[in-house]
């Protein structure tokens, strides 16, 4: 799916798991004047249980937007007892600084590469997964420019090379069909590739 506009390059992929008639990974996107925010949440398991523990995500994102990403973690945590759980990452692009944050709960990870210095930034997510008990959240903070290109992908996307595919790719839509080429089909997966514009 493409959410594209005059800020920001951005594509999305999901697909359930063979024989599941819904993924247990659920995707956020949305975008205002001021930032983009968007996320995947993977919920453990796959199916029902896992899209229920997965859907809890957009339902906070949606009505606290405007918070910190370390809140709209915290906030995500607490509806997760006696849930499945959940792991949770969530970019936001911030227009006016030209910011790009990641936090993340769990094995989603988040690639971003500069172009204007061919540097590649791969921060290390937070190990574990969003089940109500305490967490550490870590929210990083990059500045990022124009046609500097990111990807946020749940573990049922496999890559040989992450690095190289997001470096060849000219930009956001080269890089979507290229993982989706790429990638070996038939699991939960979901990967969400932007840029800004």
């Amino acid at each position: 799916m493409n959410f594209s506009d005059d800020k920001v390059d951005l594509f999305v992929y999901q697909e359930a798991k063979s024989g599941n008639l819904e993924s247990g990974d659920t995707y956020y996107i949305t975008k205002t004047d001021e930032f983009m925010l968007c996320a995947i949440a993977d919920g453990l398991g796959n199916g029902p249980v896992a899209k229920e523990s997965a859907d809890i995500i957009p339902k906070i994102l949606e009505e606290y937007k405007e918070e910190t990403l370390d809140e709209l973690l915290l906030r995500c945590n607490e509806l997760m007892v006696s849930k499945r759980g959940a792991a949770v990452a969530i970019v936001k692009i911030d227009y006016k600084h030209q910011t790009i944050s990641y936090s993340c709960v769990g094995n989603v990870k988040f690639y971003m590469y500069k172009r204007s210095t061919d540097k590649m930034i791969y921060p290390l997510p937070v190990m574990g997964y969003l089940s109500g008990r305490k967490q550490k959240i870590n929210t990083q903070t990059y500045a990022c420019e124009k046609n500097d290109l990111f990807m946020l992908h749940s573990d049922g996307v496999v890559m040989k090379s992450p690095k190289s595919t997001i470096k060849n790719a000219s930009n956001a839509e080269c890089l979507y069909e290229t993982i989706f080429k790429e990638i070996e089909h038939g699991d939960d997966s979901t990967f969400i590739v932007g840029s800004l514009l």
